[in-house]
């Protein structure tokens, strides 16, 4: 006799990412496919059933939360994105808490595990989510346990950092529950290999132009990175990685394109860009924080990479901007000097 299919039910944020839910569903789909019997079912709900639209412009068809006459779902998946860190919904949280009494494992994807986060649910829990938000939700949950990695599973609470991280994570519930034989075949279909593990890296370098980044440049990212708040100077971050700082600063711009010290000011704004967008964290806070002394000079930085005010850029993606944006990344910082460049030449 076959066995009942595993249910999962997916609750959509506006917004949400596409990528992110597909990377469930079509390993889900594909074993059903490669298995004489269904192993998956799945539906989409939202706190205000309709078409749900997403990041990217589509939308999914979604029912109400309560569905009486279907029965619990074996599986809660909270697929958020763009603005859930900002997203309350009290039915929601009742309801997911109604979902894990009754025995329900829970997914948090990419900002997902704020609506369990709000619900309560992941108090003394491992979770991830995407490393760009990271410092904001732990900024806001500092209880939880959160890391940068692929996925997290923690007792009944799994997580994963979204985008293609999701092809692991389910690849490895469908090893846990169909075995290791079924999941290698749909990894071949999907044509995902290798299959990464939970620990495995969200990114390879932060602001790296390929792969092959110098060790020393990663050793270099990740003593910047756990220096925000108070930034360690390049000559003190040369005699810590035992490396010349005309070395350090050749290999620096060869694999970024840009000097540590320019690195450094970026990824310092980015830190505090999420933390402006995703807590409610004051503007002199968020300055501290991101390790400027001068409220007037970290304006100033704000301003020139991201072209608002820090007072003005509190929402992540506004309802007035059709598309959201990233500035202040490496690419466009390189890109800006590029084009400044250009027109001196042509002066």
């Amino acid at each position: 006799m076959d066995e009942k299919p595993t249910h999962v039910s997916f609750v959509l944020i506006p917004r949400f990412n596409l990528i992110a839910l597909m990377t469930f569903i079509e390993p889900m789909r594909v074993a059903n496919y490669l298995s004489p019997s269904t192993l998956y079912t799945w539906d989409y709900r939202s706190p205000k059933p309709g078409n749900i639209v997403a990041s990217n412009g589509l939308d999914v068809a979604c029912v109400a939360l309560e569905q009486p006459e279907s029965e619990n779902a074996d599986i809660v998946a909270v697929c958020a994105s763009w603005g859930a860190e900002h997203y309350h919904s009290t039915e929601l949280s009742n309801w997911l808490r109604h979902q894990e009494r009754h025995g329900a494992r829970l997914i948090g994807i990419e900002l997902g595990v704020y609506a369990l986060a709000r619900a309560g649910l992941l108090a003394n829990h491992m979770v991830t989510t995407h490393w760009s938000w990271l410092p904001g939700f732990a900024e806001d949950f500092p209880q939880i346990d959160v890391r940068e990695q692929l996925y997290t599973i923690d007792r009944t609470v799994m997580s994963c950092a979204g985008f293609t991280s999701g092809l692991d994570l389910m690849l490895h519930l469908i090893t846990k529950q169909q075995g290791d034989q079924l999941a290698a075949e749909v990894a071949n279909q999907i044509m995902h290999y290798p299959r990464r593990p939970a620990e495995g890296a969200q990114r390879h370098a932060t602001g790296g132009i390929d792969t092959e980044v110098h060790p020393q440049v990663r050793s270099a990212m990740a003593l910047i990175e756990a220096n925000i708040e108070e930034p360690v100077s390049v000559p003190d971050l040369c005699e810590q990685l035992g490396v010349s700082q005309r070395q350090l600063e050749r290999l620096f711009k060869r694999d970024t394109g840009c000097t540590i010290v320019q690195f450094y000011s970026l990824l310092r704004l980015q830190y505090a860009r999420v933390l402006l967008t995703s807590t409610h964290m004051s503007i002199r806070e968020v300055s501290a924080a991101c390790g400027f002394n001068s409220m007037s000079y970290f304006s100033q930085a704000f301003y020139k990479t991201f072209g608002k005010m820090p007072s003005a850029y509190r929402q992540s993606w506004p309802d007035n901007e059709p598309s959201p944006s990233w500035p202040g990344t490496v690419y466009s910082f390189n890109l800006r000097t590029r084009i400044q460049q250009a027109q001196k030449e042509q002066q």
